[in-house]
């Protein structure tokens, strides 16, 4: 809404700056940041009044979702949610379609995360993976219908682009890019979710992604840079990079509470709205695939839990007895137990992997993103 300030620029030339991209990005990144800094501490307490905190997950296949962490007040992501979408709403220009389609997922899948958070928390079992996978589905075709529907995207939602090509390599046709909207969306929610294990590890890495996608929606949106770089043009979208700034921003602001040891969880609630966000990010601006890259972290914890699951699964099948590839999936409790069994081995306390594992997938995480980032002079 700041941003109509600008046409006054005539009474006081100062307000000209509402009408850069730039100014505004900064602004929504300080305002998702020091709303974080200023209901956190008031939402952790309402959360520990109400007992809203993380449950103890099956460990049965080899794969949590959290280790030791009972106790923890849980739903963060609900504050996260709403410091984007405040500070969005303030400096982005409101008639925008992608960022309402952004901020649209962002809700949405926070609302399922949060249902199923919810129902952990007072039914002890969560969404049904079916249940989940629908609702997403559903958004999926939602979304999908909104950018057939409008002349200016109908094509570009049936295109695939590849990291390192100038142009589209395949037309997937009206099938196929639901198909692949679905995966992308489906995919990216999913992955956030199993990465969100221990203190400050799933935002941290969303941070980076994000301030990944900060610079391609700019890209994108500006018809010189796009053309030099020979990546999709995509009018409007430079808005998507105010939407990034003030998830960035949040995110930190997340993190500052979210650090070891932390005083509150994201939940289901944030994973889903992270993942489903960026993977909106992704699929607006045509770089779909490049967020195999970029969020490289994402893809390796899922791909662990993906070969868990189906090796035991196959393993008690032909012999009648459950074989883990991994100590326990996600990869990065499996670097938590391997840490233990060396310390019962050698006779000594375990070291704090937490803080040592967290801040290695950080740096991770920012090496995929500058490696995608990267991508974009290679074509």
């Amino acid at each position: 809404m700041l941003y109509y300030l600008s046409q006054f620029e005539s009474v006081l030339s100062e307000l000209r700056l509402f009408q850069y991209i730039t100014v505004r990005t900064l602004g929504a990144a300080a305002t998702g940041f020091l709303m974080m800094l200023w209901i956190s501490p008031g939402w952790i307490r309402r959360l520990q009044r109400i007992n809203f905190s993380e449950q103890k997950e099956d460990e049965r296949v080899g794969v949590v979702r959290k280790g030791n962490k009972v106790g923890t007040p849980t739903m963060g992501g609900i504050i996260i949610i709403i410091a984007t979408a405040v500070a969005t709403l303030l400096w982005a220009i409101p008639t925008n379609r992608y960022m309402w389609l952004t901020l649209g997922t962002l809700v949405v899948m926070g609302g399922i995360g949060f249902l199923d958070d919810y129902w952990k928390i007072k039914r002890k079992n969560g969404l049904s993976v079916r249940g989940k996978f629908l609702a997403q589905l559903f958004w999926a075709g939602v979304v999908f219908a909104v950018l057939w529907l409008d002349a200016e995207t109908q094509q570009r939602v049936r295109e695939l682009m590849v990291p390192f090509y100038k142009y589209p390599v395949l037309d997937l046709g009206l099938l196929g890019g639901f198909i692949f909207l679905v995966l992308v969306l489906v995919g990216a929610s999913n992955a956030v979710n199993l990465t969100d294990g221990l203190d400050g590890l799933a935002i941290g890495c969303t941070n980076s992604v994000i301030g990944a996608y900060l610079l391609l929606t700019y890209v994108a949106g500006h018809f010189n840079f796009s053309s030099y770089l020979q990546v999709p043009f995509v009018q409007g979208s430079g808005e998507l990079t105010v939407f990034c700034g003030s998830l960035l921003g949040a995110g930190l602001g997340f993190l500052w509470f979210n650090c070891h040891p932390a005083k509150i969880f994201m939940g289901d609630t944030g994973s889903l709205a992270l993942g489903g966000a960026v993977a909106m990010l992704a699929v607006l601006i045509k770089q779909e695939l490049l967020l195999i890259i970029v969020g490289g972290v994402f893809v390796i914890e899922a791909v662990s839990v993906i070969l868990q699951t189906s090796y035991f699964k196959y393993t008690r099948k032909r012999s009648g007895t459950g074989q883990r590839i991994f100590k326990c999936a996600p990869l990065h409790h499996h670097f938590e137990h391997v840490e233990k069994e060396r310390a019962v081995q050698e006779n000594r306390l375990p070291q704090l992997m937490e803080t040592v594992i967290v801040t290695r997938f950080w740096i991770l995480g920012i090496i995929f993103a500058l490696i995608g980032i990267a991508t974009l002079k290679i074509r």
